[in-house]
């Protein structure tokens, strides 16, 4: 049995600590994670682009946000030899279906913010000074 033949035997499961698919939803769905993703659901960006795009990461976190989502087969990233060095980042056919699902979720959470502030605003009066 070959190393592909038993990866696709394994049943992956998010839910256990030994299990590989966590650290990739964490990559996901984490702060960085998910905007980085719904951002390139919109095409591909440069670095500084991209940056601009997701307002208030800084340059190291984005950096490791991008290369945790390039090692994980979500984003491509494609560096061009040219004066000065041009990189570009675009989603991979499966990053492309998780930004989808996330940006279902988003405008979920976008859509009921009403609800959450009041939900926060009632909950504020309840439990005063936590």
């Amino acid at each position: 049995m070959d190393e592909n033949t038993r990866l696709d035997a394994l049943a992956f499961d998010v839910f256990s600590s030994q299990c590989p698919s966590r650290s990739t939803l964490e990559h996901a769905t984490g702060r960085w994670g998910s905007l980085t993703l719904g951002a390139l659901h919109e095409g591909g960006f440069r670095f500084n682009e991209l940056r601009r795009r997701v307002d208030g990461v800084s340059e190291k976190m984005l950096s490791q946000t991008l290369q945790a989502l390039e090692r994980d087969g979500l984003v491509h990233r494609e560096a061009r030899p040219t004066n000065p060095p041009r990189v570009d980042y675009e989603l991979t056919p499966l990053g492309w279906q998780v930004a989808e699902r996330l940006l279902a979720l988003i405008e979920l959470v976008e859509g009921r913010m009403p609800e959450v502030l009041a939900a926060r605003t009632h909950y504020d009066e309840a439990h005063p000074g936590r």
